[in-house]
């Protein structure tokens, strides 16, 4: 390694709000409730967490129609489209809701955009778990935009009366371009006043943006292949001209990538945990790389309440 090398540990990083929520609403379950307590999805999009928590009871499943009628199912993070709470309602099943406030927010903007009649065009990835429960609103009226040209291409029944809504972990470069051109082609357009990319997602890829205007040449991300919001760090490292990759954990270096950089920016995607990031910093200083940055991982000041059945009494 260079003479001088390294890692800038960047924040903030790591667990997010909703993601926290997310995760201790599955361990308070598993203790107040006991095993097993059924989730439906990965309850964040994180091998480690999924395993850790699996070892624990919890009991991961595709679909609320595997689960035992009357048993405890807690909903991801990622929100869900209303027939999978209509099919648990027919089971009989007991709901502990974990979606992300900031997601559910975007559910109620299509709810309310729908009613009045408009085609929503949902800014997403049309396989992405958010996206497939946010279309569930008003399948007959969202069109799911993923790109620019989809954006350039994308026809509608009344031009007049469209809305937008987006994903809440896309990279918000990508995200302008696409708004851009939609509002060109539909100046009626209607969307919310703030948009809907969450402040995580944000202030994640502007921690990444800054690390790389200081001189990082390397941006290793933790995070798993499925998580949207590390894959758009990535890109955003790149896009500001450092080498980037994302990673499961520490095992995943290629140490070739390490050949001549002098500044590692060492970041984690909204649902890694922090435990990850440590490890992969350990093994990066057996090669030679200083610890330098943040190691506390993030300070948003953000918080939400837990799903009323597990909230301490």
């Amino acid at each position: 390694m260079p003479e001088s090398a390294h890692i800038d540990l960047v924040a903030p990083r790591g667990y997010c709000a909703g993601v926290d929520r997310a995760i201790e609403t599955v361990e308070r379950a598993l203790h107040e409730l006991g095993a097993p307590v059924y989730v439906r999805g990965e309850i964040v999009h994180n091998r480690h967490v999924v395993e850790t928590l699996t070892a624990r009871g919890a009991v991961f499943v595709a679909t609320e129609l595997e689960v035992p009628e009357g048993a405890t199912i807690i909903l991801s993070a990622h929100g869900v489209a209303p027939e999978v709470h209509a099919n648990c309602a027919a089971r009989n099943l007991r709901v502990i809701d974990a979606t992300c406030p900031l997601v559910s927010k975007v559910h109620a903007e299509v709810r309310r955009y729908a009613a009045r009649g408009a085609t929503v065009l949902l800014v997403g990835h049309s396989d992405h778990d958010e996206v497939i429960g946010t279309s569930g609103e008003a399948p007959d009226q969202v069109i799911v935009v993923e790109d620019v040209a989809q954006a350039r291409t994308v026809g509608v029944p009344d031009p007049d009366n469209v809305a937008l809504t987006t994903q809440t972990t896309l990279s918000i470069d990508d995200t302008e371009e696409i708004v851009r051109i939609l509002h060109e082609r539909f100046p009626a357009l209607r969307m919310p006043p703030n948009g809907d990319i969450c402040y995580a997602t944000q202030n994640r890829q502007d921690a990444v943006k800054s690390a790389v205007a200081d001189g990082a040449d390397l941006v290793l991300v933790v995070g798993s292949q499925n998580s949207s919001n590390s894959n758009r760090m990535v890109e955003v490292g790149r896009a500001a001209g450092a080498d980037a990759h994302l990673i499961e954990n520490a095992s995943s270096i290629d140490t070739a990538w390490l050949s001549g950089k002098r500044r590692v920016a060492l970041t984690a995607g909204a649902s890694a945990p922090e435990v990850l990031v440590g490890e992969v910093a350990d093994l990066l200083e057996t090669y030679g790389f200083g610890r330098t940055g943040s190691d506390a991982p993030s300070a948003e000041g953000v918080f939400f309440a837990l799903p009323h059945q597990v909230r301490a009494t």
